[in-house]
């Protein structure tokens, strides 16, 4: 992750703007595919002829690894958490897929996910979804009021948990700009070790990922895909976000501003955040909610 912290001035931000634009467009062009029968490869091109043809580069291809990344985008179905490669798998009724897409824009950086229903899906499926968009959507209106990220952080992980779901640990948000890792890291759970100020010119890329079974996690054979370790269904929501003065700037939205999450209503908090800024003991009481010590918790 590029070590990068830096803060963007209103000019920049508007050139990230304009990369966020293009992932949006990038999305509706693979939304425009969904439906049983095509592959997840067929989506990836798709996708991947419409940002060059832009002049666009896209991010996520040839990111180094045990292998490097092969595709434009990370399509993962079912109980596929991210990273899934495109490939000859057909989707089917009932499929949920999430599409993440990162560009960078003359020499800026754009980056969203979101999970579709293909078709009519399970009951299980729909609340899973409703959930994973409603937590960025209540971590979309958190960082216009919170000062720090765990007073938003927190807030995520308690409405996850209070619907049963597991909210995923291994895998975080991140700030970017002109490179698509920056720092910081942005955790979607509560945890000291990665707190920050939330001020004005931070670029975040906020993408809570929920899992309706275990937390837990494993690596395909291919290097890249993740899934569920329990074979649960996973969820992943995101977006490209500007803290301003004025309060959050969804940069990956439609041009009217309109989108997944931000069109949703947020949900009701479970329970209120810490102060800002608030220190927790190694054994106090885990924030969380839980009943464990901190270091035995979130702290571990």
């Amino acid at each position: 992750m590029n070590r990068s912290n830096s803060l963007k001035t209103s000019d920049q931000i508007k050139r990230m703007r304009e990369a966020g634009l293009l992932v949006w467009e990038a999305h509706q062009v693979a939304a425009r595919l969904l439906e049983p029968g095509v592959t997840t490869r067929e989506i990836d091109a798709a996708v991947d002829a419409f940002v060059l043809g832009k002049k666009a580069t896209p991010v996520f291809k040839g990111v180094p690894g045990k292998v490097p990344y092969p595709a434009s985008t990370c399509i993962s179905v079912n109980h596929e958490v991210v990273h899934g490669i495109p490939g000859d798998r057909k989707l089917k009724q009932g499929d949920i897929i999430s599409i993440d897409i990162g560009v960078k824009l003359h020499g800026w950086c754009g980056d969203a996910a979101v999970t579709h229903a293909v078709g009519d899906t399970s009951a299980a499926a729909a609340k899973l979804l409703e959930v994973t968009e409603g937590t960025l959507a209540l971590a979309i209106r958190g960082i216009g009021s919170a000062r720090n990220w765990n007073d938003v952080s927190l807030r995520m992980q308690r409405y996850v948990e209070s619907q049963g779901f597991s909210v995923v640990r291994s895998l975080v948000g991140h700030a970017i700009g002109r490179e698509m890792w920056e720092r910081p890291q942005v955790p979607n759970y509560y945890d000291t070790r990665n707190d920050f100020q939330l001020r004005p010119g931070l670029v975040l890329a906020l993408e809570p990922r929920v899992n309706v079974g275990t937390a837990e996690e494993r690596v395909l054979p291919d290097h890249w895909t993740v899934v569920t370790a329990d074979g649960s269904l996973s969820a992943h929501f995101e977006h490209t976000i500007a803290v301003t003065e004025n309060g959050p700037r969804i940069l990956t939205a439609s041009p009217e501003g309109r989108g997944w999450a931000i069109d949703s209503a947020t949900p009701v908090e479970v329970h209120a955040a810490p102060a800002a800024g608030g220190k927790v003991g190694r054994n106090d009481p885990c924030p969380c909610g839980s009943g464990r010590k901190y270091k035995k918790c979130c702290g571990a």
